[in-house]
């Protein structure tokens, strides 16, 4: 058996406990960390991000198995979770630490991240504006935002926020479940 190398993507699509919730679930995916990602303050804290004064986003960084499961598929779920067409803004959640990015690590993933925008943007009725960036740093979230939903499915934005979602993504993308989620 050969050693496959693993890739890397930080994704920003919202609140990150919607998204890593999705990603966990993702047959190939190896490790999923919320953070923050694209801004100008080193170590940022979730406070700090929330006052929209870092210019980051919270983000995940998705580590995969690139045999198991390829870069396009993990950006095909990404446009299918959060709504590409609000910058700035996913549902009641508003503010540039809440937009839409991709942060690209080599000019391979911003390929195929601008063939898969042009793929999704007939789906939705605005144009899609995720941001494409070159990935520079990421910083791990606070300790208590990791595994969030999974820790805490009961708290009132995970019930009516995270939960739907990720019902959705189980229904859309049955195919990609992990087997024992």
């Amino acid at each position: 058996m050969t050693d496959t190398p693993l890739e890397t993507v930080t994704l920003a699509g919202g609140c990150f406990w919607c998204i890593e919730a999705v990603y966990d679930e993702l047959e190939g995916v190896t490790d999923v960390v919320s953070g923050y990602s694209g801004g100008h303050t080193q170590n940022p804290t979730y406070k700090e991000v929330c006052s929209e004064t870092t210019g980051h986003a919270e983000v995940i960084q998705v580590t995969f198995n690139p045999q198991i499961i390829a870069l396009r598929e993990i950006l095909e779920v990404f446009f299918t979770i959060h709504d590409p067409t609000t910058l700035n803004r996913q549902g009641n959640d508003v503010g540039e630490s809440y937009r839409s990015a991709f942060f690209y690590r080599d000019e391979e993933q911003n390929r195929v991240a601008l063939e898969v925008m042009a793929e999704v943007a007939p789906l939705w009725e605005r144009p899609v504006v995720t941001q494409l960036e070159p990935f520079e740093v990421f910083f791990a979230a606070e300790d208590y935002h990791q595994e969030y939903f999974k820790r805490n499915p009961y708290q009132g934005y995970c019930l009516m926020v995270v939960a739907p979602k990720v019902a959705k993504f189980r229904k859309t993308w049955t195919g990609k479940l992990r087997t024992a989620v």
